[in-house]
């Protein structure tokens, strides 16, 4: 299996791949491949290899889908590629017993069969930073190959022990599964959402992190006053 990120502010993910490997995605991620893969939809896909239908509840409470697509090389091999939903970059991350990962939901593009996705982390913070749905982190574990969309410029920390820092639960995208999380009420900052304090990530060393420069709340709010307005049908009382 080879893979090449292609392009600069919205790249493709694309992977070669030789006869009979297989790769586990999202289905509708999909943006092109070479014919002859046989593509098989399953909830036990995603799973690590623990297979059934309370695997991928699990996923799915994690903000992923409850079903997602294998794809299987054919003969001749070929391969598939993914692009990115959001300005950003692509990682690469190798996953073992030792080497696990939270990632923001939404980020995970695709894996190799022996990784799992479930819920890492749900928190409710507020409808109007998060859309309603609070922050939520996938786990990666098991043992494979993860690639991931992370928006934005990228920012990375070693926090050795005894180290910590405060983020925007929304520039948090990618971290050792091992670090520990909490969230802290900072006293003295005044907005809308939170009266006079502001609801912030603090994550503790030792490990290693990623910091994304944009959040897609962000990008939404960004976006939304150059939206058309909705208007009423003729029929709408």
């Amino acid at each position: 299996m080879q893979t090449r990120v292609v392009g600069t502010t919205m790249p493709i993910l694309e992977i070669t791949m030789a006869a009979g490997e297989r790769l586990i995605a999202e289905g509708e991620d999909v943006a092109w491949l070479t014919p002859g893969f046989v593509l098989e939809t399953s909830t036990r896909f995603g799973s690590g290899g623990k297979g059934g239908l309370l695997s991928g509840l699990k996923r799915a409470l994690g903000g992923g889908q409850l079903f997602l697509t294998e794809y299987t090389a054919p003969p001749t091999g070929g391969f598939v590629a993914f692009a990115a939903q959001l300005p950003g970059v692509i990682r690469e991350i190798r996953i073992d017993a030792a080497d696990q990962f939270m990632v923001q939901s939404g980020a995970n593009m695709a894996s190799t069969p022996d990784v799992e996705v479930s819920v890492g982390l749900q928190k409710k913070l507020g409808a109007g930073l998060f859309g309603g749905a609070g922050v939520v982190f996938q786990k990666l574990s098991g043992n494979g190959t993860a690639w991931v969309q992370l928006a934005g410029e990228i920012v990375e920390y070693d926090l050795q022990q005894g180290q910590s820092m405060l983020i925007h639960p929304g520039h948090l995208a990618l971290f050792r599964a091992e670090m520990p999380l909490e969230f802290a009420s900072i006293r003295g900052v005044k907005n809308k959402l939170f009266g006079d304090s502001l609801v912030l990530a603090e994550i503790h060393g030792p490990g290693h992190l990623w910091l994304q420069s944009m959040t897609p709340a962000k990008l939404a709010a960004a976006i939304q006053p150059y939206l058309p307005e909705k208007t009423q049908s003729v029929g709408d009382s």
